[in-house]
């Protein structure tokens, strides 16, 4: 069986229709029940696993359908995590100069545990519904430490900070087994904190909160390793690391080198997903730390901006990239997920698919296949 990321793939968010938007608003109404909503939702999941497969794609995901956010929907499955507001706001930029910001917290306010299986179930729905194969999507833990550091993490609970990352290691640990049992071979991490601590005023406010950003990427390259450690070899482990993606804008910007040694030479992943649709992600140069046997698939087709990129332009920066790594270890998707939030980006189901395809039809052009 091939070893994840494939030549085409995907971050796995896809635009939520339109129907299941007014469904979980119905639900937050108290108009629906649970069960009512999961009808729903196993209807929409339906059509997006035809859709990924009908353009080709070898690796589908549940489009994360069943979440209102990328990471918050999962982490707060532990028991110990609770979502909360704070001042602490996230800001978010947009390519037309449009602004937002967002002051979603997570909060460790006691021990962390994994009581009951988290999404173990929503890999297992995909996994029976596909000929292709099922990709599970989770968030690192580490991006909720980096919001905040010790102030994130509750003294009560955790008194030495090391035995809260030996709990959620362990937590994680489980759910993986439980994704493992069910049939998972292709679990995908998403690592928002390495892309951010290559931004400036990112650094800059870690270092406000006590923590040293430049020490930090080493750190979580070290719980990153330690959560997927001892994973079978039928497990295919990928990471994505992005900038921000929230209704098409972004929140960080900053090339790769200052993570890159730590972030590719991490044990235990074998592929990394990473932003470069823009300027915003630097050069390709950081590749140069990619070692032989490791996939890199470059973000090259905008999530975000609903302007088609041209076969031609994407297959020249991949010959650009193949200057520092080799190209048989090179791979294409689209830069990040379409819909990280349930909003979505701007911009429409027709252009998502287009752009999916786009990634399958330039793989098979450059390297003569998908995997």
């Amino acid at each position: 069986m091939p070893v994840p990321p494939f030549r085409a793939d995907h971050v796995g968010s896809l635009l939520r229709p339109a129907y299941l938007k007014e469904a979980r608003a119905q639900f937050a109404d108290g108009r629906i029940d649970a069960a009512a909503l999961r009808a729903v939702e196993n209807k929409a999941i339906l059509e997006v696993i035809e859709l990924q497969e009908s353009v080709g794609l070898p690796a589908v995901t549940d489009g994360e359908f069943r979440r209102a956010l990328w990471h918050v929907d999962f982490l707060t499955g532990f028991e110990g995590v609770e979502a909360t507001k704070s001042d602490y706001a996230v800001s978010f930029k947009g390519s037309s100069g449009e602004a937002a910001t967002t002051s979603s917290m997570l909060a460790v306010t006691k021990k962390v545990k994994r009581s009951k299986p988290i999404m173990v179930d929503h890999f297992a729905y995909v996994k029976a519904h596909t000929k292709a194969r099922a990709k599970m999507c989770i968030p690192s833990p580490t991006y909720m430490h980096m919001r905040g550091g010790r102030k994130v993490v509750a003294d009560a609970a955790y008194p030495d900070q090391n035995d809260f990352w030996t709990d959620i290691t362990e937590a994680y640990r489980q759910e993986i087994a439980g994704f493992v049992e069910a049939g998972c071979t292709y679990l995908q991490l998403d690592d928002v904190s390495f892309a951010a601590l290559c931004d400036e005023g990112i650094c800059a406010q870690a270092a406000r909160d006590g923590l040293d950003p430049k020490k930090l990427p080493e750190t979580y390259a070290r719980i990153v390793a330690g959560i997927i450690e001892g994973r079978p070899d039928t497990l295919g482990v990928t990471m994505h690391t992005c900038r921000g993606n929230h209704e098409s804008m972004w929140m960080a910007e900053g090339g790769y080198e200052p993570i890159a040694d730590a972030m590719f030479n991490l044990s235990g992943v074998d592929g990394f997903f990473l932003e470069y649709d823009t300027d915003r992600a630097g050069d390709f140069a950081p590749l140069r730390f990619v070692p032989k046997g490791k996939r890199v698939v470059l973000g090259l087709i905008s999530s975000k901006e609903a302007a088609m990129e041209t076969k031609d332009a994407l297959k020249k920066r991949i010959d650009e990239a193949a200057k520092f790594v080799p190209l048989d270890q090179l791979c294409i998707s689209p830069q990040c997920g379409f819909a990280s939030t349930a909003p979505g980006n701007k911009i429409s189901e027709d252009v998502q698919k287009r752009k999916l395809a786009l990634a399958v039809e330039v793989a098979h052009e450059v390297w003569g296949g998908l995997v």
